[in-house]
């Protein structure tokens, strides 16, 4: 390649996972550049389980100027960048690199894009709500830290295995304080003894699995919110379960693209309007694309 086209070649970015054949990022992005006016393209990458450091370290040499991360690699992430933003460095998990030559910042832009989904999305302010949030792995840790900048009275951390979701709680205790919210941990079964939330958010792996939910109904109370983290079809089940027990039920779709917002934001530095987006994705869902 000569200089001129190489100076001319669109920038690179990749969303990288295992697996990723199914993920709507290039869709979402290349409509995020249209609307934008941004030279970019955007690919899946699908890494090996041992291979993510290699594979990013790859693309990064081959010039690639960024790239999503998505399961199971997001705590792998940190240790790759060179610098981390607080929230990254809070949640101990990233879902967004930044390649300048030698500088990688690693983010996550995950809690971000839930807070703005149901706050706006959903038009529930979450401040004084009262949170149940299911899960402890890659998910729970990128969204616990913005939920709880929003001053919720209290977050509950409800996981299967009970010393994670208490090591995730640990490490934000001080950030809940200075928020002023209440933050427990909790086993799955023991999470109904805390009543009916306000806000129920999905966070684990329960979807992929086909469950319904892995929580009883007594966290929900009518007219709670009811969120997945999943989208389409894995979400199915746990909007079905949450609407059939008197609850608002939600999927993680408008999650998906606040999220990527944040990310090409933080790549191309302007903001893209994700309305419009979203409304083409569900469509193009809906159609089978």
């Amino acid at each position: 390649m000569n200089v001129a086209s190489a100076a001319s070649a669109p920038d690179r970015y990749v969303v990288l996972g295992n697996p990723v054949a199914h993920s709507r990022s290039p869709f979402i992005h290349h409509r995020f550049a249209e609307q934008t006016g941004q030279s970019l393209v955007y690919e899946r990458l699908l890494c090996a389980m041992d291979g993510f450091a290699a594979a990013v370290r790859h693309f990064a040499t081959e010039g690639g100027r960024g790239c999503n991360v998505t399961l199971p690699f997001k705590f792998e992430v940190p240790a790759l960048a060179t610098q981390c933003t607080p929230r990254a460095t809070l949640a101990a998990a990233a879902n967004v690199l930044r390649i300048d030559g030698d500088c990688w910042l690693a983010d996550n832009t995950d809690g971000a894009g839930l807070v703005r989904d149901i706050e706006q999305g959903a038009g529930l302010t979450l401040r004084g709500q009262t949170v149940l949030l299911i899960g402890a792995g890659g998910a729970a840790a990128g969204v616990l830290g913005p939920l709880l900048q929003q001053q919720p009275a209290a977050v509950v951390v409800a996981n299967r295995n009970t010393p994670r979701a208490q090591s995730l709680v640990g490490r934000h205790a001080d950030w809940a304080a200075q928020h002023g919210a209440r933050l427990v941990a909790c086993s799955l079964a023991e999470a109904p003894a805390h009543g009916a939330f306000g806000v129920v958010i999905n966070a684990s792996a329960s979807s992929l699995q086909g469950a319904a939910s892995p929580v009883a109904p007594g966290v929900l109370g009518p007219g709670s919110l009811a969120v997945d983290l999943m989208y389409g079809d894995a979400a199915a089940p746990w909007q079905q379960w949450a609407q059939s027990h008197g609850a608002v039920s939600r999927d993680g779709l408008g999650m998906l693209v606040e999220q990527a917002a944040a990310a090409f934001e933080l790549w191309r530095g302007v903001r893209p309007d994700t309305a419009p987006v979203l409304q083409a994705l569900r469509q193009a869902m809906a159609a089978g694309h």
